[in-house]
Order: C-alpha cells, then sequence, then structure tokens
C-alpha cells in the first residue's frame, strides 16, 4: 500500500480473512498478518503446492468454496493497492499509540534472520484463533503422543498420519474429524476414548435443532468411522501412556461420572501414536496488554468480552473467532464480518453494510454462539481427571515440573497458576504455559475460568530484531513484499497456520 492503514488485522484464519474481506469491500485501506506462510490458519491447512496434485486432502475440509472466494477477494484488493499482506509476520507485541495501535511483528521471511516491523493503524482488529488445551497424564510426554490439532494438522498438511495403529482420547467433536482422517487414510484407529456421554446433548436440544448443518458433518464423520470400523467408547479416558523410545501402549479406563476411573476397567492397547485433545483455549496473548475484559466461557475458559458488534471495552480494539470462544469456522466467518461491519461504522465508512444484513449476521452468530455453548457444557472436562495423575507425572514438560510439586505449592496456600507458576516454574518455559496453564489452572482453582498471565512479550522474538527498533523499523506504508509469497487476481493464495504449537506449509495458491 502507498496510503496509511485504516485498519491492522492480525490472524489470517477464518475470522480474520473474513474481516479483512468486509472491511476492503467497504472502502478501508487493511494490513493482514499472520504468522504463517499463506492464507487460511488452521481449518483451511492445505499441502504446499507442488504436493497438492499427489496428497489430495479436500475431503479433509469443510467450506472450500467460501474459503476460495474470500483468497480471490482479497488478492482482488491487494492488487488494487488496498491490501498489504504479510506473512510469515509474527505478532509479539500490539500497545496503543496516540488516538490508535502499533502492532510489533517479527520478519520471519528470511529465517533465521528476524526483521522488526511495526503496523500502525487507528483500528486494530485481533483474530488469533486457539490451541489445543491438554491434560497431562501419565506417559503424556513420550515421542508419539500429539495433541488432536498436531494429528489433524499433519494430515491437512501432508496428509501425513502420525501412526498405523492410532487411540484418539478426551472429549468434544473435534476427535471425529481427526478419527475420519486417518482411518480414511489406512490408519488402524484403534478406539476414539469420549469421556463425555452423548446423552449429555439431550439436554440442549434448542442448539441442535437450530444448526441442521452440524448434524450433516456430525453424519458424514460417523459414517466415515463405521465404514472403517472404528469404534468410539463413550465415558472412556486414556488414563496413561507406555513405552520406552517412543509410545508403544495405553492404558484406557471407564470413567463414573466424575470422570474418576472404575475400578476394574482399566486396560492395556497396544499403539504406536496416540491423540488427545480437551477442546480448545483461546489466544489472548495481544489483548490482555491492551486491557481488554475478559469473560467466563462455558467451556472454562476466559475469553474477550466483545458487544454485538465484537468491540472490545478498548476503543477501537476488536475481536472475532476463537479469542471470543471456541465455537468452528462459520461462527468464525460471521464474526470476522460482524466486527468488520461494526470498524467500517465507526469509521464513518462510505459503505457500511444494510442493516439488514447485520441483522442476519447477528442471528447467524447468535445461533451459532448458543450451539458452542452447548457442546461446552455437553464436553467438560472431567472434574475428577486429576485422579489419573501420579505425583511423579510431569505437568510442565519445559521445566520438568511435577503434579506432586503442584500439589505441594498449592496446599503450602498458592492459590492460582500465577502463585504456582512463582513457587516451581511450571509456566516459564518456550511455551510460556500454553501446554501446562490449563492443567496447571485446573489443579489449584478449577472452579473459576482460566486466564492466562498477561506478557508484554507474546511469542519469542530475537534479540537482533529487538535491536531494529532503535533503527526505525518499516511500517506498513514502507515495507516491501517479498516475492515468496505471492497473490494475485490470478493466483490467489491459500492455507497457513495461525496455532503456536504446529509447524506450517509453504503454499501460496488456492486449490
Amino acid at each position: 500500500m502507498t496510503e496509511p492503514a485504516d485498519l491492522v488485522v492480525v490472524g489470517a484464519g477464518p475470522a480474520g480473512m473474513a474481516a479483512a474481506a468486509t472491511a476492503l469491500a467497504g472502502g478501508l485501506r487493511v494490513a493482514l498478518l499472520d504468522s504463517g506462510t499463506a492464507l487460511g490458519g488452521q481449518y483451511w491447512r492445505h499441502p504446499p503446492e507442488h504436493a497438492r496434485a499427489a496428497v489430495p486432502t479436500d475431503d479433509l475440509h469443510h467450506g472450500l468454496d467460501r474459503y476460495r472466494a474470500l483468497c480471490r477477494a482479497l488478492a482482488a484488493h491487494r492488487t488494487a493497492g488496498r491490501l498489504d499482506l504479510r506473512l510469515e509476520h509474527h505478532a509479539w507485541s500490539a500497545v496503543r499509540e496516540g488516538d490508535g495501535f502499533a502492532v510489533h511483528a517479527a520478519d520471519r521471511r528470511e529465517a533465521p534472520r528476524e526483521t522488526a516491523v511495526v503496523l500502525r493503524a487507528p483500528r486494530l482488529l485481533v483474530a488469533t484463533g486457539a490451541y489445543d488445551r491438554q491434560l497431562p497424564f501419565p506417559g503424556w510426554d513420550l515421542p508419539g503422543v500429539l495433541t488432536a490439532g498436531g494429528m489433524q494438522a499433519l494430515l491437512k498438511g501432508g496428509s501425513v498420519a502420525a501412526g498405523s495403529r492410532v487411540a484418539l482420547g478426551g472429549t468434544g467433536p473435534f476427535l471425529l474429524p481427526v478419527a475420519a482422517g486417518l482411518a480414511a487414510r489406512g490408519v488402524e484407529v484403534v478406539a476414539v476414548c469420549e469421556a463425555a456421554h452423548p446423552r449429555a446433548w439431550l439436554r440442549h436440544p434448542g442448539p441442535l435443532l437450530s444448526n441442521p448443518d452440524k448434524w450433516a458433518e456430525g453424519a458424514g464423520y460417523a459414517a466415515t468411522l463405521v465404514r472403517h470400523r472404528v469404534p468410539v467408547r463413550p465415558r472412556t479416558a486414556i488414563v496413561a501412556a507406555e513405552g520406552g523410545e517412543r509410545v508403544t501402549s495405553v492404558r484406557i479406563a471407564s470413567l463414573a461420572p466424575d470422570g474418576s476411573p472404575r475400578p476394574g476397567t482399566e486396560r492395556r492397547v497396544e499403539v504406536d501414536a496416540v491423540g488427545v485433545g480437551w477442546g480448545f483455549a483461546p489466544q489472548l496473548d495481544l489483548l490482555v496488554p491492551l486491557g481488554a475484559s475478559l469473560t467466563d466461557s462455558a467451556d472454562g475458559n476466559a475469553v474477550v468480552a466483545v458487544d454485538r458488534g465484537q468491540r472490545t471495552t478498548v476503543p477501537g480494539l476488536y475481536a472475532a473467532g476463537e479469542t471470543c470462544g471456541v465455537g468452528g469456522a462459520a461462527l468464525a466467518v460471521n464474526e470476522g464480518r460482524l466486527a468488520a461491519a461494526s470498524v467500517l461504522a465507526d469509521a464513518r465508512a462510505t459503505t457500511v453494510p444494510a442493516n439488514g444484513r447485520l441483522a442476519a449476521l447477528r442471528s447467524a452468530v447468535d445461533r451459532q454462539r448458543a450451539f458452542a455453548r452447548a457442546m461446552a457444557l455437553a464436553h467438560p472436562v472431567p472434574p475428577a481427571w486429576s485422579s489419573w495423575l501420579t505425583d511423579e507425572t510431569v505437568v510442565c514438560r519445559c521445566e520438568e515440573v511435577t503434579a506432586g510439586a503442584i500439589r505441594t505449592a498449592r496446599a503450602d496456600g498458592a492459590p492460582d497458576h500465577r502463585q504456582i507458576k512463582q513457587l516451581t516454574r511450571a509456566g516459564m518455559g518456550w511455551c510460556q504455559g500454553r501446554m501446562c496453564g490449563p492443567a496447571v489452572h485446573c489443579l489449584t482453582a478449577r472452579h473459576r475460568a482460566y486466564e492466562p498471565a498477561e506478557r508484554l512479550v507474546a511469542t519469542p522474538v530475537t534479540l537482533g530484531a529487538l535491536a531494529d527498533l532503535d533503527e526505525d523499523p518499516p511500517v506498513s506504508t514502507a515495507s516491501p513484499v517479498s516475492a515468496a509469497s505471492p497473490v494475485s487476481a490470478a493466483s490467489p493464495v491459500s492455507a497457513t497456520s495461525t496455532e503456536p504449537t504446529d509447524s506450517s506449509e509453504t503454499d501460496k495458491e488456492c486449490p
């Protein structure tokens, strides 16, 4: 772009893409940045361009028509000079600056060299998504034990299966597409261990009936699992993993209503890979230091509080997608559009979505959010999951802090995960508590929503990039765009990862 941006959007997944496209259609100039190598986020992740013909993954996706339409729209606006697209830019801080915002990012297109970049605009929209929420169990740190999201990233990014004989465990519908994708590629999925029971959905019939597309999606996964004879075991959990150099087996047990293993039900199953997922935790690292208020969600996480137009409590700051609560891609797209409509209205743009369109968007968001709440209530974290842990079970892998050390600190009066961090170093490692933070919280104060600690630096950044800040780093109107990440009307870009725990692919074009 040759003129300053009116809006910076952080995160180029479904919410960020939809928000950017809507704001651009309304006449604003937009800077859109993402840590990955191409657009799409985790949801619309694809293999590298050179491998797509040989590695088809379209069956792993929903909403590809919407994705391709967004790609085309963004490509056209970039060609017109209204979109400043910054891929492989890791946002590590966002601060108030005058009447607007400054987003500090590390440009990693020339890795390992990092270059400091500052993107400035009067308004900021954060759509940074979420990451896998994990609960530790004995052996979860063995090679071959992955998050469910990590397993799906391997499938979408290259049709790669983590193993040939796999067990999945945790809770929530996300386990089903992972199992279906593995089974469709010849993997023997020995069990899908769901800690909840399907009867829990009967307590929330309204959201089910008002979201028939979710029924159709679930039915498709169920048909795949039946066809491949994948056993789905309700009220069951993977309570331990065993092995030497890598995982070789898991112990599975039936659960009582509180989540404690039923005596005499435990059995051992041989595997060569394990995928575990207990839902997701919103990525709030940029929002918390800006002072955005948080609120509790039904899944036990704190999420950013927004009004009916996706405005946060900080003027000029907007949020959409999983930062507002985990609810899926369709909801994220609608929230992104709604947030951009609010940006257009607040900026007094000449083109603002009509009232009828806004009413339809709000109605869709309300309906999909209701389904997300029902899903969270039907698939809670089992209250007694900590009974699976021995005192020797590692909870914080980075700092090797055990469950016994955390229990001791709790007995000594530590009231929450922040105090536990000070006493045991749990959460001080490379991942900054993303893996262990929710678990440490559940072990100490599970009756309150989990709020991540405030971090002024949201992602690791090199000293060299920080030193660049003294040399007037490039802003959104001056930094050239690398030819390694082209976008044109004839050649739109494709999916990338905004998840901090997964590697991303190098594709550039829509499939």
